[in-house]
């Protein structure tokens, strides 16, 4: 019974990983191609968009990655914090986390709020700075999870939390 516990928690976490990454993935996609547009009604269309899928497919699969990674990892009797390549993932995805809400998210409601209140003249200028830093730090929020990944799939032998604690 329990390898079937196991075995079903590390599907929820898989599972989880693919639509969380695959929402980050695609939002940037769809964003370069509404900025290519340079039509503020596509631009702030797009952005409700990715502020929605957020909401959907962004947020809730991160508590299910949590109960399947940790939820396998304690079924597995996987040492959390003594195992590196669960411990990084996980500082890893923290610093995912960290980005969004500090960066992305703050950039994503701002540069609505200019397109909305722009109408036809759209401040390209603004625009443009938030968005750059949109693309930053939105690229540290895809690449860590997505090296978090890596790191699961892998299972290099690196050291833990435990291991970097004098003794």
């Amino acid at each position: 019974m329990e390898a079937h516990a196991y075995l079903g928690l590390k599907l929820l976490h898989v599972l989880a990983v693919v639509l969380f990454l695959g929402n980050i993935t695609t939002g940037v996609f769809w964003k370069a191609n509404a900025d290519r547009t340079k039509n503020p009604v596509v631009i702030a269309n797009m952005l409700e968009g990715i502020i929605r899928a957020d909401r959907l497919f962004t947020l809730p699969p991160i508590i299910l990655i949590l109960i399947g990674g940790i939820g396998a990892a304690v079924v597995g009797k996987y040492p959390i914090l003594g195992t590196g390549w669960i411990f990084w993932s996980i500082v890893l995805f923290i610093i995912s986390g960290f980005a969004f809400m500090m960066a992305v998210a703050p950039a994503q409601r701002k540069m609505l709020a200019l397109v909305r209140r722009s109408g036809e003249s759209l401040d390209w200028a603004a625009y443009r700075a938030l968005s750059v830093q949109w693309e930053i730090w939105g690229a540290v929020a895809l690449l860590t999870p997505a090296i978090a990944a890596a790191l699961m799939v892998m299972k290099p032998a690196i050291p833990g939390l435990r291991d970097l604690l004098p003794r």
